[in-house]
């Protein structure tokens, strides 16, 4: 339904501008050209040009097209507050009635002169609905997310620029209201400075949604291990405060640690987003097998984009560059790509299909998936109960609302989190008995679902396997469309493809 809502929308926009070009005098085909629509709005309308360049930025740029789209309604003599409202909400609607109706036409920047307003105040005006209109949008209907990692390549690439629905799985009211507008954790050029006030904390509570998150969504969501964080560009959600409390403070010194880094405690809503995709929900059991996944006992879903690591063993001969380059799409400069392990031994991170091409190269003599045997690396950091890798995983039942967890001493650390952090109880360990909330128990009633996150490309992602469970009250929203991909050059294949 989201997914369908958007093509429509998408659509419905870019018809309605060709009727708006075709009256404002402009060759009506040059509405359908991304961004080229908007560099002649903003040359038609006599806008200063930098505002078109501060558009692509990303994220705030999305509400400064708005806003010129706005100025662009008003020169149809369009100015009234339920005019910008149409403009903003519904202009699949709107913009094909301006378009093609015989009672509207284009007035130019004459009209604006007949107003008592100066122009620049109906500048302001715009502006100042634009903003106010876009945080609604971008807080409960969609908004726009930039891929920053490959942890997801192939089925989505680095600067990818997505459409995240959050009316899917129904949109969250803010936790954290008091935040400066556009930007989520941190204030504009900077990765250090909170932008948001603590000060009001508002109770979880979500709208009505369209679905569940189900089995195989691409899911955004605020990184559950983030919630703490050392405040300095080389760590954050890259190396977590957890990462460093377990490996340099034995997993007990908080104090120590807080006093050699600066830390930072967020709201749950205002963790770094993390995109992945969901393979299983509350009730499923989930296994790693030799790094292929199984979900209740069944081969899960391989999506065509995944990617793994590969042991590659030729004759002598290397595989050419043009080959890796051209066929496969990898790098061979870049060693998380492609390594020379040891002559005639190569390491290449591609997908299945990519593996059984160069499985028919005639100097290849072995390929093989490469599979981990390191144990103590991955969650939940418990190596006497739970020796898992990253390729041999589980198997692990993923809670669901409502289900009644029985706890041991030698289960706890699957759940402690759960119950401490994502719950909000009080919880100790006296004696090998469990204390919730002052009262000793054997067992535990969860209030949430849950789900099990993982990228697509599996050696080169963090994901659930490294930090456990992620609670419904961190679901953002679905990844739904790529409206735009840049790789020196816009990627024009993948511009408006589906999230699959």
């Amino acid at each position: 339904m989201g997914l369908f809502l958007l093509i429509i929308g998408t659509i419905g926009w870019h018809v309605g501008m060709y009727g708006m070009f075709k009256k404002a005098g402009i060759e009506p085909w040059k509405a359908l050209v991304p961004f080229y629509n908007t560099w002649l709005i903003v040359e038609k309308c006599k806008i200063r040009k930098y505002w078109f360049w501060l558009q692509l930025i990303p994220v705030a740029g999305q509400f400064i097209t708005i806003w010129i789209t706005i100025i662009f309604v008003m020169h149809f003599k369009k100015v009234s507050l339920i005019d910008h409202t149409l403009t903003v909400l519904v202009p699949f609607i709107y913009f094909p009635y301006l378009g093609f109706s015989k009672k509207e036409k284009w007035h130019g920047a004459e009209v604006l002169k007949h107003y008592h307003k100066p122009v620049s105040r109906e500048w302001i005006d715009a502006g100042v609905f634009a903003v106010v209109a876009a945080t609604i949008i971008r807080t409960f209907i969609f908004e726009a997310y930039v891929i920053p990692t490959g942890s997801m390549e192939k089925t989505l690439l680095i600067n990818d620029f997505l459409f995240v629905n959050k009316m899917s799985y129904g949109a969250r009211i803010p936790q954290t209201p008091l935040s400066f507008p556009f930007v989520h954790n941190t204030m504009p050029f900077s990765v250090t400075t909170p932008s948001y006030i603590k000060a009001v904390q508002l109770p979880y509570k979500r709208l009505p949604a369209f679905t569940e998150v189900k089995r195989n969504d691409v899911v955004v969501f605020n990184f559950p291990a983030g919630d703490t964080i050392i405040n300095l560009p080389q760590y954050g959600s890259q190396v977590t405060y957890y990462d460093v409390l377990r490996r340099d403070y034995h997993n007990t010194d908080r104090e120590a640690l807080n006093a050699a880094y600066p830390v930072i405690v967020h709201p749950m809503d205002k963790t770094d987003n993390y995109i992945k995709r969901c393979v299983a929900v509350g009730g499923d059991v989930l296994e790693v097998k030799n790094t292929i996944l199984f979900i209740n006992n069944q081969p899960a879903m391989i999506p065509p984009g995944s990617q793994s690591e590969y042991i590659v063993e030729t004759n002598g001969t290397d595989l050419s560059d043009d080959f890796i380059q051209n066929e496969l799409e990898l790098d061979p400069q870049n060693t998380d790509h492609y390594a020379k392990l040891k002559p005639n031994t190569f390491m290449l991170n591609m997908t299945a299909s990519d593996a059984a091409a160069v499985k028919r190269q005639p100097n290849v003599v072995s390929i093989l998936p490469y599979v981990s045997t390191e144990a103590g690396g991955t969650w939940p950091y418990d190596v006497a109960n739970f020796p898992w890798t990253i390729d041999n995983f589980g198997p692990l039942r993923v809670p669901k609302k409502g289900d009644v967890i029985t706890l041991t001493p030698q289960n706890i650390a699957l759940y402690w989190r759960l119950i401490e952090t994502y719950e909000k109880n009080k919880i100790e360990q006296v004696n090998g008995k469990f204390i919730i909330n002052g009262k000793e128990t054997t067992t535990y009633t969860t209030k949430y679902n849950y789900y099990w996150m993982m990228g697509d490309n599996r050696h080169r992602s963090q994901d659930s396997r490294l930090w456990g469970f992620v609670p419904e009250t961190n679901i953002v929203g679905k990844a739904s469309l790529i409206w735009f991909s840049w790789n020196k050059g816009p990627r024009w294949k993948r511009l408006f493809n589906g999230i699959k």
